[in-house]
Parts: structure tokens; sequence; C-alpha cells
């Protein structure tokens, strides 16, 4: 059973990954099983603010240049050549969490795989004095597994969802899920929710 020292962590689950207006969308990128995690999560998150227990979304975000341009990582430009000026942008409509999941008590921008790097999620999560993380969002074998990782070498527990994650494979999801199992403890979203009830 968790406790009060538990926070409900979201992914990268912004709109110019998922909606169909978003960055992704505009390019073709869709997955189905990414599509529908909003859906998916919606009733745990809910449960999560009767209970005041807190929900911090991550938001990756490309920081502009001096001409306005996203500096955007060699690796990332080479698998997704169509991001451009004003996408992933902080304080945009695409940078923000899905409307599906409400609006998040705290918000960590990123601009890597994992919300720990270069970012104040480690010191957010002393200052509220949370232990354990359940966490969902996407990609699975990206952001997912990076953060939920790094979380584990700092001592945070961290309790992955696995229908409350998705990659733009089923096999990869699956093979992530996997091996995050090492370092992590997996339950569905109802799974958590039948615990605390």
């Amino acid at each position: 059973m968790f406790t009060q020292k538990t926070a409900l962590l979201l992914v990268d689950l912004q709109n110019d990954f998922i909606h169909a207006r978003g960055a992704y969308g505009r390019a073709g990128k869709f997955s189905k099983e990414i599509s529908i995690l909003p859906e998916t999560i919606a009733p745990l998150a809910m449960m999560f603010r009767k209970l005041s227990y807190p929900i911090i979304s991550t938001q990756f975000t490309l920081v502009p240049d001096e001409q306005g341009e996203p500096m955007i990582a060699e690796h990332l430009k080479k698998i997704r050549p169509f991001l451009s000026k004003g996408d992933f942008a902080a304080g945009s409509w695409g940078n923000q969490l899905v409307d599906e999941l409400g609006v998040p008590d705290y918000l960590i921008e990123k601009i890597a795989y994992s919300a720990f790097y270069m970012t104040r999620l480690e010191w957010l999560l002393n200052k509220l004095n949370i232990k354990n993380l359940i966490v969902g969002g996407i990609v699975t074998n990206g952001g997912v597994a990076s953060t939920a990782r790094n979380a584990h070498v700092l001592g945070f527990g961290t309790t992955i969802l696995s229908d409350g994650c998705a990659a733009f494979s089923a096999d990869i999801h699956h093979n992530a899920i996997l091996d995050l199992s090492t370092v992590s403890d997996v339950k569905t979203c109802a799974e958590i929710m039948a615990m605390f009830k």
C-alpha cells in the first residue's frame, strides 16, 4: 500500500506528442497505443486529486536560439526531421499536458529523456517528501525508462503503469516493460486504484 509520500509522474503526455493538431500529429506520427493513454490514465489522475496526492507533469521542451529556431539534439533531428519553430516551445499549447489529464500540481520542463537531467525534479520530490513515484507516459523505452532508472539510482521507489505507458511499437513497449521490471514494480492503472481503495 502506498502512503502520502507518493506522487503520480506523467512523462511527456503533451499536445505536441499526442493531439492530432500537435507536432507529431501534423507529421502523421500517430500511434493508437499512445493516443489512448490519456483516457486510460485519467481515472487514476482523478483519484490522486481526490486524495490530494501530487501530480507532476514532465514536459519535453525545445529551447529557441537567437533566431527563434528550436535547438534540437542531433540524434533527434535525424529521427524527427519535421520538428520546427514553435514545436514544444515553453508556454505553448503544444508543450502543455493534454486536457484529459487536467491541470498538474507541478510542471517539470525537460530537455532530454530523463526528467531528472538538469531539472528541479529531485529537489521538488525531496521538498515534498515524496518517496514513491507512479510513472506513466511516453515513450516506454525513452523518457519513461530513463526517468524510472534515474529515480531508482536516486533511491526513489517506482511503479511503472504497464497500460499507462506506450511506445511507437507494441514490441518495443513490451520489451521495455520487461527491462524496467528489474528496477521497478509494474502494475496496471486498475491495480493501483484497487490498492488505494
